[in-house]
């Protein structure tokens, strides 16, 4: 069974969203971590990148697969986790203490697209 928190906010592609003012602290699921597998890189943009609401912003890339990363919402890059140049594995170990990207919202109506911890354990089935 998958840890789902609650108070985050989940994208269908699988990415969490924190939501700290007018920044959005974003990862990936600990469904998405276990279903791809040894995290063996992740690509991340760089700070100053934009990016509209389901865009890709980088990939995460695995022993067993490749698979893009989704902005849940528009906005800035302020900051890259860039521990996880070093070590991918954190997002293994822990898929919610191993943010990716912060980004300074732009539209931040659109977390009321997002689901709900409720939601997405319906969404994955658990």
């Amino acid at each position: 069974m998958s840890k789902i928190i609650e108070g985050l906010r989940y994208s269908e592609s699988h990415e969490w969203v924190k939501v700290d003012g007018d920044i959005a602290v974003i990862g990936v699921t600990d469904f998405a971590q276990k279903e791809m597998g040894d995290i063996t890189y992740v690509d991340m943009p760089a700070p100053d990148d934009e990016f509209e609401a389901e865009e890709v912003f980088g990939a995460l890339e695995s022993v067993k697969a490749s698979s893009d990363l989704y902005t849940p919402v528009s906005g800035t890059v302020v900051e890259v986790n860039e521990e996880l140049e070093d070590a991918p594995e954190k997002v293994n170990e822990d898929a919610f203490g191993a943010w990716i990207i912060k980004i300074h919202m732009s539209a931040p109506e659109e977390l009321e697209g997002l689901m709900d911890a409720a939601a997405y354990k319906a969404h994955i089935g658990e």
